[in-house]
């Protein structure tokens, strides 16, 4: 993991931080586990637009993941370490005994060659996974499953992990990257280690163009907006813009969305840091 900041020959070069890649062992992908990416622009199927700043970018084609990792007792090694521009993660190529190839979310530390393996029996060594009721209390976990079999939903992005707390009769408490304490079924997988590119968040882009290219349009503050646009639009000047909310109306900073009659509120024993 390493970054590199390029000398400013360019305006757009000045404060332009970029990803080395040095555990990148290659830029071509596994043409078997590519699939075609369509790209709506935020409209919907009448041509209307439902979400803003969405549009344009480079075109992509979509790698498919393994997030259940349920070849279970089968070896599996790693061939190469890729960069996807539809996470921020980088992910390993593995190819199991049996011939059979799949895309893995990468952890830190994971290299070319090293051999992975999933299901009960498995040590708990970076990027094996295993269930909740195996991994020893302590370990810091990634790609977390909420229901047996889902697959993977929890800690998946650039450098996230999550730490096994404890264990309780049939449920294991887990602290989870946003602060937040919860209970999840110790039938549930994760995958051992901290998710690859933790480096991510020190990436700067340093010109609008760059951001266009991920397929992100322009955002325009709320405040300089008219009241026929924004509830926060509107009035002579700088002046406020009224309590903070959504295009909707719906309140922010502080404001609680969350159903309180919410079936899972009974697993989260600490709620997220505000």
């Amino acid at each position: 993991m390493s970054v590199r900041k390029l000398k400013p020959i360019t305006p757009g070069q000045r404060f332009r931080v970029v990803n080395g890649f040095d555990t990148i062992t290659t830029d071509k992908p596994e043409k078997s586990l590519l699939a075609p990416k369509k790209r709506s622009g935020g409209r919907n199927n009448g041509g209307k637009m439902t979400m803003r700043h969405l549009g344009g970018g480079h075109k992509q084609k979509y790698r498919i993941i393994d997030f259940k990792r349920d070849k279970n007792g089968v070896p599996a090694t790693i061939k190469t370490i890729e960069y996807d521009p539809n996470r921020t993660a980088f992910i390993a190529l593995v190819s199991y005994k049996d011939g059979e190839k799949r895309y893995v979310i990468a952890q830190n530390g994971l290299k070319v060659g090293q051999t992975i393996i999933s299901g009960q029996g498995a040590t708990p060594d970076v990027g094996n996974t295993m269930l909740l009721s195996e991994i020893p209390l302590g370990t810091t976990i990634s790609c977390i499953e909420l229901h047996p079999g889902q697959g993977a939903v929890l800690a998946r992005s650039a450098g996230s992990f999550a730490q096994l707390m404890a264990r309780e009769g049939k449920y294991a408490t887990v602290k989870l990257p946003s602060g937040e304490t919860r209970m999840i079924l110790v039938t549930c997988m994760a995958t051992i280690g901290v998710v690859s590119n933790s480096d991510h968040q020190l990436l700067v882009s340093g010109k609008a163009g760059r951001t266009r290219w991920l397929g992100r349009r322009p955002r325009v503050r709320p405040v300089v907006m008219n009241p026929v646009d924004h509830p926060m639009g509107g009035g002579e000047g700088k002046s406020s813009g009224g309590h903070p909310r959504s295009k909707n109306g719906i309140p922010a900073k502080g404001f609680k969305t969350r159903s309180k009659t919410k079936a899972s509120n009974k697993y989260i024993i600490e709620r997220r840091k505000k």
